[in-house]
């Protein structure tokens, strides 16, 4: 049976779940935990998503995503690729992590009223949120609050303020999906909303309703959440990217990246103040730092990296900007006086 193609396009919304191969788990302590969180940051700083909400299981992840540009295939790439080499060779294993192919069901969000009634979104962020309820990790006879449960954006983002969030966290727009504001009494209430749906709906907390909308996907069935007219968008284009046997090697997601890299590499050009691509020990460490942004703010791979800027192969890209990553994180680089080096990092940084 052939596969669904990838439905991508500018600012669309996806509901992404990812399960372990043979239903296996994919973390294996909280340091796994942490890793997958880490990984997950740098995919959203490299491919600018913004992020509503998420939820790790033993054996599986939730994640709700809005990609400005429409790049969910090649962040998606780096970020399971990623965590699947980084967890092997954490615990010297080998081979697939995930099984199968991650689902990425669109979600419409044209309709976002007040109070959250009707909304897909606002349907997909309950669900996300009362997985641990529905799973049994969390009751009131284990006197575990869902508030407590340490792995998800309802602790981790929409019950702290703006500046413990993780990056891209878009817990403001998800708040006003129900009515609240991004301020510490609405903060509560919107946590104390959760408990009070677990408590009442125990193991089927969050499941969404079965009249109404069409909302069938949230519960990782169906293609699409939404309403027929989103339903027709989502055909067009599906049409439209099934007849393109080269999708991948020439999707529009994949040129805004090109685009989105080649930006990166003028502001580099011109912070520096150097010509690239350049040769031998010219300009060394000022095109590894350009090579360090292109790799964390692009999905561009590393050959192409490498031919840009002049530094021979993939391999040595990915050596190099390992090590310059490594002494950016120890604060041992740059070196006292290496003003523009330092002004990059922080360019890159807040960029």
């Amino acid at each position: 049976m052939p596969r669904q193609p990838r439905i991508e396009y500018p600012d669309a919304i996806y509901h992404v779940m990812a399960r372990g191969d043979r239903n296996e788990p994919i973390f294996l302590d909280d340091e796994d935990r942490e890793m997958f969180l880490r990984t997950m940051d740098e995919a959203v700083e490299r491919s600018g998503w913004k992020v509503y909400g998420w939820v790790l299981m033993t054996n599986h992840y939730h994640w709700s995503i809005q990609t400005p540009e429409p790049n969910l295939v090649a962040g998606m790439k780096w970020f399971q690729n990623t965590y699947t080499r980084r967890f092997n060779t954490r615990h010297g294993a080998w081979g697939h992590l995930f099984g199968g192919r991650y689902k990425a069901i669109p979600v419409e969000e044209a309709d976002r009223p007040t109070g959250g009634e009707g909304s897909y979104l606002a349907a997909l962020l309950d669900y996300i949120h009362l997985n641990p309820a529905r799973a049994g990790l969390v009751s009131r006879g284990k006197r575990m609050a869902l508030a407590d449960y340490p792995w998800s954006s309802l602790s981790q983002g929409y019950a702290v303020p703006p500046e413990s969030r993780r990056p891209g966290m878009a817990a403001r727009e998800g708040l006003e999906l129900f009515g609240f504001a991004d301020e510490e009494k609405d903060r509560l209430a919107f946590v104390r909303r959760a408990e009070e749906r677990t408590g009442a709906e125990g193991e089927s907390a969050g499941m969404p309703a079965s009249a109404g909308k069409n909302r069938q996907g949230i519960a990782e069935r169906g293609w699409y959440v939404g309403g027929d007219a989103f339903r027709q968008k989502l055909l067009s284009l599906a049409n439209q990217t099934a007849g393109n046997r080269n999708y991948k090697g020439s999707s529009l997601g994949r040129e805004q990246d090109r685009l989105g890299a080649q930006a990166w590499l003028d502001k580099g050009k011109k912070h520096f103040g150097i010509k690239l691509p350049a040769e031998g020990r010219q300009h060394q460490a000022e095109r590894v730092a350009i090579a360090w942004a292109l790799h964390r703010k692009t999905n561009q791979p590393q050959g192409w990296i490498a031919e840009a800027l002049g530094l021979r192969t993939a391999a040595n890209v990915s050596q190099q900007v390992r090590r310059f990553e490594r002494d950016v994180d120890e604060g041992t680089k740059p070196a006292k006086g290496e003003a523009l080096l330092s002004g990059w990092i922080d360019l890159v940084r807040k960029g």
